[in-house]
């Protein structure tokens, strides 16, 4: 079960005062109006000044970081991460952390629908853990096949990489794209910082049964410290999940993901075009004065992509993304493409699932959704937002369906506006421009020297 647990909190050098979030509130507002610094633990009304009036930025000085264990992957990807862009998280990698499939509690999974979802009866329950025990058995019987697989990829397509890169990287390659057929209900855990006000906010719009359990965690640990400010927490109490547009027992496997170019807005003026040095170690391009027009403008895309392709999206936290839509297709990456029988793996998974989206409830649907179920959304980004985004996701050390949604745009930015587009500069890694790593010890092994011959972005496989 969800467990968060408080372990930081902002803090005031040599501070006595005896509630110091409220007194930096305080000191903030005063602050505004008085011609002298004011006195830390000189108080005002809080409620009635700051809070119930929505001054909302003075609440917005104090932060939490949380410990969070148990929570289910679709509770990240379809609850914190999804709208609020103002947390900070650090997500435990269904890329990298090779346990989390291993030996899964499915007593413990179990324990997290009937609590959820207690009305749904045992028969319902027993189909939704038949669908995720059956996601399992597929990735453990693969696993060993797709292993090698990836090896062997590795070795053909990055002839730099060491036999020690090899090794070490195949099983979580692997396990990155097998990992499809897994249900997103898989326990995970994160790091979560918030300010007050976006604790707040979120708690009152949470809209997933995990997501309300969570932020009643973190605001009792919140009002344990500060019983005062009780009346800051309270409920619009509405449950949201996707839109499932489809219907039947239909899907499509899809072997790439899909990016469709809507607009591009260039027209504000020109662009400016950032040096390597000012998007590396540091990323400047949202505190320059120089690229100031880059937030006005932009690209629009619509993509379609598999809920573990959306979780990667979701870092970029500066992007403006539409109301995700399930598509009913499934994503199957290059590696599980190759085993025998994929198609039928992705039936026997599919075929599963899908009786638990009809008839419902969805937001149990959404919640249980495998890694490779498909949606479809809008994205809205500034030049600024889209640059960072793609010097981050043309490097192959990015997984590779996240790889391909930018090397899809890239080829069509290219139709667009031609090859000798300075938008092209850009969207690029930083090996490209450099002729270096910006990774290190992660060196990837590509052939950087292939940046010469034109063939810099393939379709790549691993």
């Amino acid at each position: 079960m969800i467990n968060a647990k408080l372990f930081a909190v902002t803090r005031t050098i040599d501070s006595q005062v005896e509630s110091e979030f409220l007194a930096r509130a305080s000191h903030a507002a005063k602050k505004c109006y008085q011609a002298e610094s004011p006195k830390l633990g000189e108080m005002i009304d809080v409620e009635g000044r700051l809070f119930r009036t929505s001054h909302h930025t003075t609440l917005e000085h104090y932060s939490f970081t949380w410990d969070i264990e148990g929570i289910a992957v679709s509770d990240i990807t379809l609850g914190a991460h999804l709208a609020s862009p103002f947390y900070n998280s650090d997500q435990r990698s269904g890329r990298f952390c090779a346990k989390m499939f291993e030996n899964p509690d499915f007593s413990s999974i179990r324990e997290y629908v009937k609590f959820f979802w207690p009305k749904i009866g045992a028969l319902k329950r027993q189909e939704v853990m038949d669908f995720v025990k059956t996601g399992v058995e597929v990735y453990h019987q693969q696993i060993g096949a797709a292993t090698k697989i990836a090896a062997d990829l590795i070795a053909e397509e990055r002839p730099k990489a060491s036999v020690k890169y090899i090794e070490a990287n195949a099983p979580k390659i692997a396990q990155e794209q097998l990992r499809m057929f897994i249900s997103a209900i898989f326990p995970t855990g994160f790091d979560l910082t918030l300010d007050h006000i976006a604790l707040a906010s979120l708690y009152k719009a949470a809209w997933t049964p995990g997501l309300m359990f969570l932020t009643q965690q973190m605001a009792d640990s919140v009002l344990t410290l500060y019983p005062e400010i009780a009346y800051m927490f309270s409920r619009r109490g509405k449950i949201w999940s996707p839109i499932f547009a489809f219907s039947g027992q239909d899907y499509e496997i899809k072997y790439k993901p899909g990016c469709i170019l809507r607009a591009i807005d260039d027209s504000d003026g020109v662009v400016w075009i950032p040096e390597p040095e000012d998007m590396y170690p540091l990323d400047l391009l949202h505190f320059l004065p120089e690229t100031m027009n880059n937030g006005i403008g932009g690209v629009k895309t619509k993509v379609e992509i598999s809920m573990a392709c959306m979780g990667q999206d979701q870092r970029h936290r500066t992007i403006r993304r539409g109301e995700p839509v399930f598509t009913g297709n499934f994503y199957l990456p290059p590696i599980p493409a190759l085993l025998p029988k994929a198609a039928v793996l992705v039936k026997e998974v599919m075929d599963k699932w899908l009786k638990i989206v009809r008839p419902g409830p969805w937001d149990l649907a959404a919640t249980v959704a495998p890694y490779g179920a498909m949606m479809r959304y809008v994205k809205n980004a500034s030049f600024n937002a889209l640059f960072h985004e793609q010097n981050k996701r043309l490097c192959w050390c990015a997984q590779e369906e996240i790889y391909h949604v930018g090397r899809s745009l890239r080829q069509a930015i290219e139709k667009e506006r031609g090859k000798d587009s300075p938008l092209l500069r850009v969207l690029e890694p930083y090996c490209f421009k450099t002729g270096k790593c910006a990774e290190g010890d992660r060196y990837c092994g590509r052939d950087i020297g292939a940046r010469k011959t034109g063939e810099y972005f393939p379709a790549r496989r691993i």
